[in-house]
């Protein structure tokens, strides 16, 4: 009798940093930058040669985006117009990264969840949307940290790289390669945002997650079990950040805006949209499952909008608080780890036998579908 590997997810973890930046504080720093910038280009924009920079608000933010606050792992410089990038003192090479330090953390809390300790655990995948380094990598150093023996390595499909990674993981426990695999996630956003673009200087918030996926036979009594994903990938420039280290090359180009996050807006929303939704449908219909019985989706938190038409297209109406639950306005875009901070702090009130989808999609194109199943 061949044994069969059933992969699940016994538990999740989430380090929030402790500082936070409001709407107001951001509009206020962005709009005194705003005015000096104007102020020293005065004689170009009354000349007509060099186009004023416009003031931020808090309605436009809210209205674009639905986001109000955003987590940080360092506030002041991000608030100082003279800065308005994060500064943080490099660490001697002997001392815990902060990527790693904020994936531990949300590794321990996905640990005592579930009762387990480091070494039950086999593997860990550290999928994130920028590495603070090539290498080594940052999953060795957390497995490191941690102690756990096995293998580990990062992985990048931007804000989808946490359900490329549970794939990944599920994959390992049903082939029986592995039967615990952490999926770490830590998002230091601020990184790569340019807090002096209008159109998206709001967007992105620090954080990290952790996803433990086991064999369902040593799973804690209370875990989802993972009926099925599925991956997708569409290349698009519409998404991109140029930064890397060839740049080095060209010293001159490394503060130009194009090595940060840009994104063209309208063309992301009109294309992920129904690209996103009938990929969901498409995916539940062929495991057996209703799209409209979905008791819950939990979206990747990027835009209020897109996910209000997401879930609309999905559920065949359009989903409340309940069926759709939103973290973005207090987290912001976190990158992969929004979908996995919705479920983590919206999950326990569901039933044995309730179906839910966690599902997220961003630069590549990239999209991941992950199904599941709340066991008793």
């Amino acid at each position: 009798m061949q044994w069969t590997h059933r992969p699940v997810i016994s538990a999740t973890g989430l380090y929030t940093p402790p500082e936070s930046i409001t709407n107001e504080e951001l509009v206020a720093t962005f709009n005194a930058y705003v005015a000096r910038h104007n102020a020293e280009h005065a004689e170009a924009i009354a000349a007509g040669t060099r186009e004023p920079l416009v003031e931020s608000s808090t309605g436009f933010i809210e209205k674009a985006s639905g986001i109000k606050a955003r987590h940080v792992v360092t506030k002041a410089s991000l608030l100082d117009p003279e800065i308005m990038a994060p500064r943080l003192p490099e660490r001697r090479d002997d001392s815990l990264s902060i990527m790693a330090e904020m994936g531990v953390a949300a590794v321990r809390e996905a640990l005592a969840a579930a009762g387990r300790e480091p070494g039950d655990v086999d593997a860990v995948l550290c999928a994130a949307s920028n590495m603070q380094r090539p290498y080594p990598a940052m999953a060795i150093e957390i497995q490191d940290a941690l102690g756990i023996e096995g293998f580990a390595f990062d992985m990048n499909v931007a804000c989808s790289s946490a359900t490329f990674g549970i794939q990944t993981a599920a994959d390992y426990v049903r082939s029986g390669s592995a039967r615990s695999v952490l999926v770490v996630s830590p998002e230091i956003t601020s990184g790569h945002l340019n807090w002096r673009d209008r159109d998206s200087h709001f967007i992105f918030g620090d954080v990290a997650t952790a996803v433990l996926v086991e064999d369902g036979a040593i799973a804690p009594a209370e875990h989802w079990e993972i009926v099925g994903s599925r991956l997708k990938t569409v290349f698009s420039n519409a998404i991109r950040n140029n930064f890397g280290f060839l740049n080095r090359a060209h010293p001159e180009s490394i503060d130009a805006p194009d090595k940060l996050f840009v994104q063209e807006g309208r063309k992301v929303f009109k294309e992920v949209v129904p690209m996103v939704a009938a990929m969901i449908v498409e995916e539940a219909e062929r495991l057996g499952i209703d799209p409209h019985g979905l008791r819950r989706l939990w979206l990747h938190q990027a835009n209020a909008g897109m996910n209000r038409l997401i879930a609309q297209r999905v559920l065949g109406h359009e989903a409340n608080e309940n069926e759709s639950p939103t973290v973005l306005d207090r987290y912001g875009n976190t990158s992969s780890a929004g979908s996995i901070i919705a479920f983590h702090l919206h999950n326990r009130d569901l039933g044995a036998g309730d179906v839910g989808l966690i599902s997220s999609f961003g630069a590549g194109y990239s999209v991941g579908t992950v199904f599941v199943r709340k066991a008793g």
